[in-house]
């Protein structure tokens, strides 16, 4: 019988929830904007659940097509592994802060296993100034008519850096409407030549804290050629002048062009992420 203290929170919760994820501004900005999006109620695409008192959670837990730990010690996380341990798993992954991810991780694989892969050191990385380095003046939002024209660069960004592909079952029906989503929100980059895909880059999650990039791509044909260094440092100033304070993001720790580009563009590493891919 579960004894710890463990619940699921509810809209009522909400105002005890955000002051908690405002005390992790960039490593809970995942939770924070599905929060801000959705609440809490009927309308979630998932369950929250808390750790600690009723009036004060130490730490929560999202659990929906992605799980993830916010403030989660020791203690935490083997009360949230044995909150879900006898639930089916749902989510295609688990992220969030290494230590809390990895430590669920070891509790959970006997019920949850096998992983297909798990990143085990995603630097997470913050900056709050403009760039030094030049802007490519090329990049810019990408309009609602391409979304057709974008669809295929992101295909190949998810499958490159996931190692499958997000067309599922559905034929891609899912994924095409995130990345539309992203695109009529003002959140999508990219630089495009004749009708080619060069770079593109998006701001996946929005909070009044950080704008969290993902999906940062340059078509194999133009790389070593500087445009992923460029374009960072359009999306980076466009997005610390028009959506957030702060802009974010976490690399796995072996892709060193990536931590090489973002080490030139002002970015300091604040925590370490960790995924595990199902």
């Amino acid at each position: 019988m579960l004894t710890l203290p463990v619940r699921q929170l509810a809209e009522a919760d909400r105002a005890a929830v955000e002051r908690l994820l405002a005390a992790y501004p960039i490593a809970a900005a995942q939770v924070a904007e599905r929060v801000a999006i959705r609440g809490l109620g009927w309308r979630a695409d998932g369950r929250l659940y808390g750790y600690g008192s009723r009036r004060h959670p130490e730490a929560v837990l999202w659990s929906g097509g992605q799980v993830s730990p916010v403030g989660a010690d020791t203690a935490a996380v083997a009360a949230f592994a044995e909150m879900v341990s006898g639930q089916p798993r749902v989510c295609a992954s688990l992220v969030g802060e290494s230590g809390a991810v990895l430590g669920l991780w070891d509790l959970l694989r006997p019920a949850w296993g096998p992983e297909r892969t798990v990143r085990a050191d995603q630097p997470l990385l913050v900056v709050d100034t403009p760039p030094a380095v030049a802007a490519d003046p090329l990049v810019r939002q990408v309009r609602p008519d391409e979304v057709d024209l974008v669809f295929p660069a992101s295909v190949a960004m998810y499958t490159e850096e996931v190692g499958v592909s997000p067309l599922g079952d559905d034929g891609g029906r899912g994924y095409r409407g995130r990345v539309a989503e992203l695109v009529k929100a003002g959140r999508s980059y990219a630089r495009i030549v004749d009708g080619t895909v060069v770079f593109k880059a998006e701001l996946a999650v929005v909070t009044r804290h950080t704008a969290q990039v993902q999906g940062v791509w340059v078509d194999p044909s133009w790389r070593g050629r500087g445009f992923a260094i460029a374009g960072m440092a359009a999306v980076v100033r466009d997005a610390l002048r028009r959506v957030a304070p702060t802009v974010s993001l976490y690399v796995n720790d072996f892709n060193t062009p990536a931590r090489r580009v973002y080490q030139r563009l002002g970015f300091r590493q604040v925590g370490a992420f960790a995924t595990v891919l199902f």
